[in-house]
């Protein structure tokens, strides 16, 4: 039997995970292309290197987005466990959120859940949990996923897609040999274009904007522990997380409609200043042990400043089936992108309703 050829716009961890998953079954062979690929260098382009990430799901009750996040969460935990073959990518560790609004984020399902009482909260904060979860040191695991599909005999593709019926039409190879004709057949055609998908040809989807992210990368090694403060309704969010590696993403900002490509240092001090207040902890312990730590103690760790542009869109992710007609042909075409800032969260969920969609479509 002639596996059906499928091509996944995208290599952000969303294409790169949904790409994996419809690799691994026996009926298709995957082409990822993309712009951009993990093993290049850094780049506003490029969301996915940019995340911390944990997996702390923001589904906050909504029962789809729940079984979502769940789904990822289990996949994610075997992963990263004790002599696993991704357990490189993840760190284990205590989490501890605490709430200036004192919102319900209905993280019960987590391991070792517990409600805070009063009295260990930070200041300002109305209420707190702690639980168990995970860290993603997100090139090394963008990578693994990356080697995991190509071991699984997977393609990519470089190239920039202006329209999907440059695919349907040619298939990936007009982006290898453009002056050459390709009668590539192409049988189905999964989007994954995050923030792209806003200007993509053939799908031009106006809910998709960019939600602008400025994070530091420190070097801390003894950090073991995750911890955020936040306020939803003000986009306030501080954030320490740390890496298997040794590294500690620190942030953050959340600002809707903010296409500005490089890091502000105002910013950054200000991210350095509440970090500092929310887990003095990042100092250096030598210098803890001899005064009140500052800023510019932490100025002093820092490996890198950045930013990037979580993929957000109005009404949440676009998961569905459409269409193409091209040729007289009809070509399915799978959506599967506006994760926001939960990519990694749901990646592994996600993709299971995209490869169902695309079961169902041929």
């Amino acid at each position: 039997m002639t596996s059906k050829h499928i091509v996944v716009i995208g290599a952000g961890v969303v294409g790169l995970t949904t790409a994996v998953k419809i690799q691994e079954e026996s009926d298709y062979s995957v082409t990822i292309v993309a712009e951009v690929f993990p093993y290049d260098p850094k780049t506003v382009r490029y969301t996915s290197l940019w995340a911390g990430a944990h997996h702390v799901s923001h589904a906050e009750g909504d029962p789809k987005q729940q079984a979502i996040d769940e789904e990822t969460f289990k996949v994610m935990w075997e992963l990263s466990a004790p002599g696993a073959e991704a357990e490189g990518c993840f760190l284990r560790l205590p989490q501890t959120d605490y709430f200036y609004d004192g919102r319900d984020v209905h993280l019960d399902w987590m391991p070792d859940h517990t409600i805070l009482s009063a009295d260990p909260l930070i200041p300002e904060a109305k209420t707190g949990i702690s639980f168990t979860t995970f860290t993603i040191d997100t090139p090394a695991y963008c990578n693994y996923l990356l080697s995991r599909f190509l071991g699984k005999g997977g393609k990519v593709v470089r190239g920039t897609v202006q329209h999907i019926s440059q695919i349907a039409e040619g298939g990936p190879q007009v982006f290898t040999s453009p002056t050459r004709a390709s009668n590539s057949s192409v049988d189905a055609i999964v989007v994954c274009a995050g923030l792209g998908a806003r200007t993509l040809g053939g799908v031009e989807d106006k809910d998709v904007f960019p939600t602008r992210g400025q994070v530091v990368l420190l070097r801390a090694p003894w950090i073991k522990f995750g911890r955020t403060a936040s306020h939803a309704a003000s986009g306030l969010w501080t954030y320490v997380i740390p890496r298997r590696c040794g590294e500690v993403i620190v942030g953050g900002t959340k600002l809707d409609n903010d296409w500005y490509p490089v890091a502000c240092p105002s910013t950054t001090t200000e991210i350095l200043e509440r970090v500092l207040a929310l887990c003095p902890e990042l100092a250096p312990p030598e210098i803890r042990a001899e005064r009140t730590p500052t800023v510019d103690d932490l100025r002093s760790l820092i490996l890198e400043e950045g930013c990037g542009f979580r993929p957000s869109r109005k009404g949440g992710v676009r998961i569905e089936a459409d269409k193409l007609n091209v040729g007289g042909r009809e070509i399915p075409v799978i959506h599967n992108y506006g994760h926001g800032g939960g990519g990694y969260q749901s990646s592994w969920g996600t993709a299971s309703i995209a490869l169902n969609l695309l079961k169902s479509a041929l």
